[in-house]
């Protein structure tokens, strides 16, 4: 055998030894931590055991006779004090206590019963009532299902106990009022000695809505480092169940939804419409979970950010008084050096003004507005910028918003009516030189002759001083205003029950007749802005056709789908949408009518002829720009390149 083979085999029998003696190594680390895994979650089980039992004794005491029942609830107590400790099992005995705290916006109720809020009333809103009443202010949760609960284990001798928070009475200390009218709620779980697990509410009255609506949550670890067991952090667990408030539970629904933000983003997420349940995982830092209704949302904030979220809703039936039932468990950071938490709820309206100053105690801006809705990008920008600057400032003088609504279509038209102006002139153009279009088309029928008939067409348009896009360029300029207006109508709260005319919620559909079925894509009701909205839009397609037509042939084959068709489609569509919207498109598409009827009369169809006569011969004479030039050249080349096709 060589020294090769020897130095071979010796690396091998190395590295078979170092394999196993590693594999070994490892195989005692994975017992070690299963046996850890596997003595805590014993330990989990033995503490909920005494709990079952306890239940279960306390029913054997119930069917025993009088004379063993109090022998049995002894049994069970001194098993749940084993496991649990005296000052928690002292807790988990007590009744809770329910109680209010108010400021000029809302009403909070708190409940003992793990220390948790368990309603909200705003005063500012009222709900809708299926008669059409409004005499219920708005509650944002449904008190049985509201659930704030914390998750942790504490040390018991070896074993490790879980606490559920919503599982013990928290004692209440009596309400303090602070400086600046703030009103302080506290709370305790005392868990062992002076260790305790404090809460403190801090509700504002500053007559700042942004400040009043919310609700500064702290949480304190009060002396509880040597009573907690080793563990990396603290689950929350937050769900609640909302009402219906509005008129209509399809709408609202589509915009009811659960919604979060990532640190450091301007933007949100959102887990989408269903009409049934959703759920998301996110494995990363979240900055806040909001229970989102159409108008009104619920805000669990923390500053510091939550390590994980995992939320879900799912939605109740149409014919039930509630909507969606939300739920996200989250958890923090925990170390024996933690001390306190600070978070922050928000219970108030999706009102962007409102929305847009809340913010962290260090100034930092957590975008809680991109709850309303207002569309992305451009129709973002034009809701933002334009749309809700001057709506709010019409609201100072006008209180009716039927007229402001009025008033923001007249001055949107005032804003494109040059380019409205330039388009009815190049239409004006067009149809003036139709007959020279024609006499093309004659001259090139074949259609290897089609780049020569573009070509002459294009010659023809330069002359004139035709611009073939100068039609469309106002509905350009007006479809992120349209599309802005969709999305902002719905999601406005400031139209929330105002009436106007017979809409009595320019947010939700009117109904003038009610019908005793349902239509299918168009509802169990009569919409009247809906309708009038499609009448109005049928006469402008039809105008606006008999305007086209006749300078562009290929608009024919559009008349079904934009005379007919679309209309249809709008009045199936909005039937169950925004009576404000309706209206606003209603009087767009009027006001459309009007305007090109008086630039009709003021435009003279024999001037514009002649000032095209008197362009085409000043640039007949002129030489062809480089342009132009390049761009005939290159019709040459690819219209030769078909004739070598053909042959």
């Amino acid at each position: 055998m060589d020294k090769k083979s020897i130095l071979g085999i010796a690396i091998v029998a190395v590295l078979f030894i170092g394999f196993a003696y590693f594999s070994n190594k490892e195989q005692k680390k994975f017992q070690e931590q299963k046996a850890i895994y596997d003595a805590y979650m014993d330990s989990v089980a033995r503490a909920a055991r005494p709990v079952a039992e306890v239940d279960s004794l306390a029913s054997d005491a119930v069917l025993a006779d009088p004379a063993d029942a109090d022998s049995l609830a002894s049994v069970a107590r001194q098993r749940q004090v084993e496991t649990l400790g005296e000052t928690l099992t002292a807790a988990r005995e007590a009744d809770p206590e329910y109680f209010t705290v108010e400021n000029d916006v809302m009403t909070v109720t708190f409940s003992t019963l793990g220390g948790q809020i368990v309603d909200v009333t705003l005063k500012d809103y009222t709900r809708y009532a299926p008669r059409g009443e409004r005499n219920q202010l708005v509650q944002l949760m449904d008190p049985a299902s509201a659930r704030f609960n914390l998750s942790f284990f504490v040390k018991n001798g070896l074993r490790n106990v879980p606490v559920n928070t919503m599982e013990y009475v928290f004692t209440a200390e009596p309400v303090a009022t602070l400086d600046d009218g703030v009103k302080q709620v506290v709370m305790r779980l005392p868990v062992s000695g002076d260790a305790a697990l404090e809460y403190r509410y801090l509700i504002h009255d500053s007559k700042t809505p942004q400040q009043d609506y919310l609700v500064d949550f702290d949480v304190r670890m009060v002396n509880m480092a040597r009573e907690m067991a080793n563990q990396t952090q603290i689950q929350i667990d937050w769900s609640n169940t909302s009402f219906q408030n509005e008129k209509g539970f399809k709408n609202e629904n589509m915009y009811t939804t659960l919604a979060y933000r990532f640190p450091g983003e301007s933007s949100i997420e959102e887990l989408g419409m269903s009409e049934e349940s959703k759920s998301k995982e996110v494995s990363t830092q979240v900055n806040w979970v909001a229970f989102k209704q159409q108008f009104f949302s619920s805000v669990f904030i923390a500053p510091e950010n939550v390590t994980y979220a995992n939320m879900r809703f799912d939605t109740a039936a149409p014919e039930s008084s509630l909507l969606k039932s939300f739920s996200a468990q989250m958890a923090v950071p925990y170390t024996p050096q933690t001390e306190k938490y600070d978070f922050a709820f928000y219970f108030g309206p999706n009102k962007y003004s409102i929305l847009k100053k809340v913010e962290f105690p260090a100034g930092d801006d957590i975008h809680l507005e991109r709850l309303v809705p207002l569309g992305w990008g451009i129709f973002g920008w034009v809701n933002r910028w334009c749309v809700i600057p001057v709506f709010d400032f019409l609201r100072n003088y006008i209180s009716s918003f039927g007229i402001i609504i009025l008033i923001l279509v007249i001055l949107v038209k005032l804003v494109i009516s040059p380019l409205t102006y330039k388009s009815y002139v190049s239409m004006a153009k067009m149809r003036l030189i139709k007959p020279q279009v024609d006499e093309l088309n004659k001259k090139y029928p074949k259609q290897e002759d089609a780049m020569k008939r573009q070509q002459a067409t294009m010659e023809l348009y330069k002359k004139a001083g035709i611009n073939p896009m100068g039609g469309c360029i106002p509905m350009l300029i007006q479809l992120p205003i349209l599309i802005a207006m969709f999305r902002f109508f719905p999601a406005s709260i400031e139209l929330r029950g105002q009436s106007f005319l017979w809409a009595d919620d320019l947010s939700s559909y009117d109904s003038v007749l009610n019908l005793p079925f349902s239509i299918p894509f168009y509802g169990d009701h009569v919409s009247l802005f809906a309708l009038l909205m499609a009448v109005s839009l049928f006469g402008y397609s039809w105008f606006s056709y008999q305007q086209t037509s006749s300078s562009q042939p290929q608009m024919a084959g559009m008349k079904f789908m934009m005379v007919y068709l679309m209309p249809i489609m709008m009045l199936l569509w909005f039937n169950s949408y925004s009576s404000g919207l309706c209206y606003y498109y209603l009087l767009s598409n009027l006001f459309t009518i009007g305007q090109t009827l008086v630039i009709r009369r003021m435009v003279d169809d024999e001037k514009i002829h002649a000032i095209m006569q008197a362009n085409a011969a000043r640039k007949s004479k002129g030489k062809k720009s480089k342009f132009q030039q390049r761009y005939e050249e290159l019709l040459r080349q690819q219209e030769a390149q078909q004739r070598a096709k053909r042959k």
